[in-house]
């Protein structure tokens, strides 16, 4: 099997329902741009979630298809962070294992990644025409306004979770629970370009949402916070800068 050029990563929490159709949607839009893999995460399912895993793999042998078990429920960025360290390629394509990111959106993510500029760390997707409830919209909208204020990474929809980035940019990152978030002001605290796309995004089929606008709002104000501090603090020498010479290479 040729090395994959990309890893699809999907965090997935009782999420059985929307295994064989979001799966299969991958594949079909991956296919065209080269060997990939898919690194999928079941953060502690109880639904059957690994078991319809399985069997996806056992009849898709063709799919380079990883499966990462959580023992018990870490959480999204967890499940993220597992994913992107069992994955061999350099370039991670990320989208949420609910089936509300259209997988037919990742070419437009990876295209400037394997083909663009090595100072471009990051692409995040930006969702137009949210297919979600009012009151999750407007919380939403509320969180990003004040986020995009404080940390000004130029992005006005950090939750969406259609993302590509470097892999090994990603793992450089300092790490923390919730991370997911902050994916753009974090890139761009390590001194990488960034980039932003417009992506669909389609309404919930199946399973129900891990989260609450009451639990978003508790655990966002203090990362937050958290992401400012970090940000003051940036590196005195950013990985981009950094010069290396090796004897052999003279």
């Amino acid at each position: 099997m040729n090395a994959p050029r990309f890893a699809i990563v999907i965090p997935m929490l009782n999420e059985a329902e929307t295994v064989p159709h979001l799966l299969g949607a991958c594949v079909e839009a991956a296919t065209p741009l080269g060997p990939f893999e898919i690194c999928v995460t079941n953060d502690g399912s109880t639904d059957g979630t690994e078991a319809v895993l399985r069997g996806f793999r056992e009849g898709h042998p063709e799919v380079a298809l990883t499966i990462v078990t959580h023992p018990r429920p870490a959480g999204q960025s967890a499940a993220i962070h597992s994913a992107i360290r069992a994955a061999r390629a350099p370039i991670i394509a990320m989208l949420d294992g609910d089936g509300q990111n259209p997988p037919e959106e990742l070419p437009k993510l990876l295209a400037p990644l394997l083909d663009g500029p090595e100072t471009l760390g990051l692409v995040a997707g930006q969702r137009v025409k949210r297919d979600d409830p009012p009151a999750k919209r407007i919380a939403s909208k509320a969180a990003n306004a004040l986020r995009k204020a404080m940390l000004k990474d130029g992005t006005r929809d950090t939750g969406c979770g259609l993302k590509a980035y470097r892999r090994d940019a990603y793992l450089a990152l300092p790490y923390f629970n919730h991370m997911h978030r902050f994916l753009p002001a974090l890139f761009q605290r390590d001194g990488w370009d960034i980039a932003h796309v417009d992506v669909a995004h389609k309404p919930r089929v199946a399973g129900a949402s891990k989260y609450t606008n009451l639990g978003r709002a508790i655990v966002g104000a203090s990362d937050l916070l958290g992401v400012a501090w970090l940000i003051r603090r940036k590196r005195v020498v950013l990985p981009t800068e950094v010069q290396v010479e090796r004897a052999e290479d003279r």
